[in-house]
């Protein structure tokens, strides 16, 4: 079995490498990781924010027909108060702002994402850009539990090519936070955050520091704490594997 892991940028998947080894690869130039886990072939690829053209492009060479499993992960927005910054969450529908339709989760996926540690909530919805401002948040919380620009998408084209989908992410700003930053402003076209354009923000905007540092330190835990229940998750995947191979055997 085959499984695929997508973040939208190093920093999200980083706090996993320290938890376990993966080796780095190209996949067109995307960054791309892989290791083993009882004989399960772990991939992971990252997309860039808002990253579309990054993943079609990549899946020339990441996808050759034999993923069972796509994972969407990484960060997002709550939408709702009940949905609290560093939680953990897995989404049983995720409506692609491009598309006009819904992709579900896989319903075994939900269930071992629960058990591994995640929240069930019904719905992520993948904007176009980034939502900055509470009013915002709380206008698309009538119709989803939390907000990504990445789900939509990468799972819409994994399950075109016959893989079992689910949305597992962490909180990095709740409801009734404003972003810092026009995070809008600050990504390149590559879908990577740049450096100098944050600063570039922040020396516009000094008063902004204290929250950009507080959503700082929330995406760092938020991250943390997905590399946990995502490491439970494909070892999860991977026993269960291991599993079905042994009793084909004795069959």
């Amino acid at each position: 079995m085959r499984v695929l892991v997508t973040f939208a940028v190093d920093a999200e998947f980083a706090p996993w490498r320290k938890l376990r080894q993966f080796d780095r690869m190209e996949a067109d130039g995307c960054p791309a990781f892989s290791t083993t886990i009882d004989g399960m072939r772990l991939d992971v690829l990252l997309t860039g924010i808002g990253g579309r053209k990054a993943w079609i492009k990549a899946t020339k060479i990441i996808w050759n027909g034999d993923t069972e499993i796509c994972i969407s992960s990484g960060l997002a927005g709550g939408l709702r108060e009940e949905h609290r910054p560093e939680e953990v969450f897995v989404a049983r529908n995720v409506h692609p702002s491009s598309w006009k339709t819904v992709v579900h989760s896989a319903a075994d996926l939900v269930d071992i994402a629960a058990i591994s540690g995640a929240k069930i909530v019904g719905d992520l919805y993948s904007a176009d850009r980034v939502v900055l401002l509470s009013s915002d948040k709380r206008e698309l919380g009538k119709v989803a539990d939390a907000v990504d620009m990445e789900s939509g998408d990468v799972l819409h084209e994994a399950a075109a090519f016959g893989a079992k989908v689910v949305a597992v992410r962490a909180i990095s700003d709740s409801v009734e936070e404003n972003l810092p930053l026009d995070f809008n402003r600050v990504t390149t076209d590559t879908g990577d955050v740049s450096m100098p354009r944050i600063l570039g923000e922040v020396a516009q905007s000094p008063a902004s520091i204290p929250a950009l540092i507080r959503f700082g330190k929330q995406s760092r835990r938020a991250a943390e704490k997905l590399a946990f229940v995502l490491e439970k998750i494909v070892t999860q995947l991977a026993t269960t594997q291991a599993s079905d191979k042994a009793k084909a055997y004795t069959v």
